[in-house]
C-alpha cells in the first residue's frame, strides 16, 4: 500500500473529475490520502472528503500563503473544529519566504499560535517549509510539537537531520522526477528511509513527464517506483517502508483500511 501524505484533493482543479482521479490512485495502490486545508474557508470542505471516503484523512490549518487575508476568529474556528478530534494533524502551516508580499511578521504570528493549538491538542504538524527551514526549525526548538512532516523537504543534510531530531518525516514527491534536482534526489537516495514519506502535493508540483499539466494522486505509484531506483531497493520494501512511516508520524492513520 501506498500513502500519499499531502494532496489537495479539494482543489478546484480536480472538480470536474474527483471520482475518477481517485480510483485511479487507489488502482495504483494508493490506500490512504492526507488531504489538509489551506484556510478556514477549506476547513469544511477537506472534513466532508474525509466523511464521504474512509481512506481520505483531513489536516486542518492555515497555510502561510493565506494569513495575510486570515483573522483571529479563523484560529478560533481552528482550535474548535481541532477540539471535536477529527484531524488527523494540524496543517497546513508553516512559512513561506520565497513570496516577497506575504509579511514574515504575520507570517510568524500565525505559525506560532498554530503550533501552540497543535501542542494543546496533542497533534502533529504538516509544514510548508519553502526558503524559511531555519526560522521553522527554531519555532520548533521552542514549541515542541509530536513530530509531523516536512512537505515538499528541499533542504540540506543538516536540516534534513535536525527535523528528524525533532520527530518529523520528509515528504518526497515530484522533484524527484527531475534528474536536474541533484540535491532532491542525493537526499533521497542517502536519508535514512524511515525519515521518508511520499506525497504528490496534486494539483501542484507537477512531475517532469506533466511539467504543463495537473500533478495527481496516481502519480504517486511513479514517485515510489523513482524513489526504489534512487536508492537501488524495490518498490515494495518502498511502499512498506513509507507507508508504515506514514502511519508511525500520524497514529490517526490506522483506521484507515490497509489495501
Amino acid at each position: 500500500m501506498l500513502v500519499d501524505t499531502h494532496i489537495h484533493l479539494d482543489a478546484a482543479e480536480f472538480d470536474a473529475d474527483r471520482p475518477q482521479v481517485m480510483d485511479a490512485a487507489r488502482a495504483g495502490g494508493v490506500g490512504a490520502f492526507v488531504v489538509p486545508a489551506v484556510d478556514a474557508a477549506s476547513f469544511a470542505r477537506v472534513a466532508a472528503l474525509a466523511a464521504m471516503n474512509t481512506d481520505v484523512h483531513h489536516a486542518l490549518g492555515i497555510h502561510p500563503m493565506y494569513v495575510m487575508t486570515a483573522c483571529g476568529e479563523d484560529l478560533d474556528l481552528l482550535d474548535e473544529k481541532l477540539a471535536h478530534g477529527g484531524a488527523l494533524a494540524v496543517g497546513e502551516i508553516g512559512l513561506d519566504y520565497f513570496v516577497p508580499e506575504l509579511d514574515p511578521v504575520i507570517q510568524e504570528r500565525f505559525f506560532v499560535a498554530q503550533l501552540r493549538l497543535a501542542r494543546r491538542h496533542g497533534l502533529p504538524v504538516i509544514l510548508h517549509v519553502r526558503r524559511a527551514i531555519d526560522s521553522i526549525l527554531k519555532h520548533l526548538r521552542r514549541i515542541e510539537v509530536c513530530g509531523g512532516v516536512a512537505h515538499a523537504f528541499n533542504g540540506s543534510r543538516q536540516q534534513a537531520e535536525a527535523f528528524m531530531a525533532l520527530g518529523f518525516k520528509l515528504g518526497f514527491g515530484g522533484a524527484m522526477s527531475f534528474e536536474g534536482s541533484s540535491r532532491i534526489r542525493s537526499l533521497a537516495a542517502e536519508l535514512p528511509l524511515e525519515a521518508i514519506v511520499l506525497e504528490t502535493d496534486a494539483p501542484d508540483i507537477p512531475p517532469a513527464w506533466a511539467q504543463r499539466g495537473r500533478n495527481e494522486p496516481a502519480n504517486l505509484a511513479r514517485f515510489a517506483a523513482i524513489l526504489a531506483d534512487l536508492r537501488g531497493i524495490s518498490l515494495e520494501q518502498v511502499a512498506a517502508a513509507t507507508s508504515e512511516n506514514a502511519f508511525a508520524v500520524f497514529p490517526r492513520l490506522g483506521a484507515s483500511p490497509r489495501r
